[in-house]
């Protein structure tokens, strides 16, 4: 364990839509350093999403997608007395949106046959329908949390 809590860089806009999450996005699609191959991936994939949605802006569908995936609850560990309680806790907004891209990016890259940008413009579009295994995934966190509420007075 650290013994102070890391500093919180600052993470720059995107040059095309200067969006901060988008940014975010694209550091996470990142592999190995090569960021303009995923600003590539990411861009292509909006450029897919404004052409499927019909929607003039895809950052508007891509934020909606973000808040319809993005969990309100998950659970914790806690040990108390030598039992491991899964404790449900709320979610703040930064981690949320962390949880939502990371899950983005983990289902558009279990998907084969299509070329990435495809697959993530598909998971974007799915979690803006409220469909796809990123919601699903959301939809799992939420059952942990719910079954686990009698635990909740663990919370500290």
């Amino acid at each position: 364990m650290r013994r102070r809590q890391a500093v919180k860089r600052q993470i720059t806009s995107d040059p095309k839509y200067s969006s901060k999450i988008v940014a975010k996005l694209i550091n996470i699609i990142m592999i190995k350093g090569k960021k303009s191959l995923a600003e590539n991936i990411v861009y292509g994939a909006f450029d897919i999403i404004k052409q499927k949605s019909g929607e003039d802006d895809p950052i508007k569908v891509f934020n909606k997608a973000l808040d319809n995936i993005r969990p309100r609850l998950e659970v914790k560990p806690r040990r108390v007395g030598g039992a491991t309680y899964q404790v449900p806790i709320e979610v703040n907004q930064e981690r949320g949106i962390s949880l939502a891209l990371r899950w983005i990016k983990d289902f558009s890259r279990g998907k084969k046959g299509k070329p990435m940008m495809e697959r993530l413009a598909d998971e974007i579009l799915a979690g803006y329908k409220g469909e796809g295994a990123a919601i699903k995934k959301r939809d799992d966190t939420h059952k942990m949390a719910e079954a686990n509420k009698a635990f909740a007075h663990f919370r500290w």
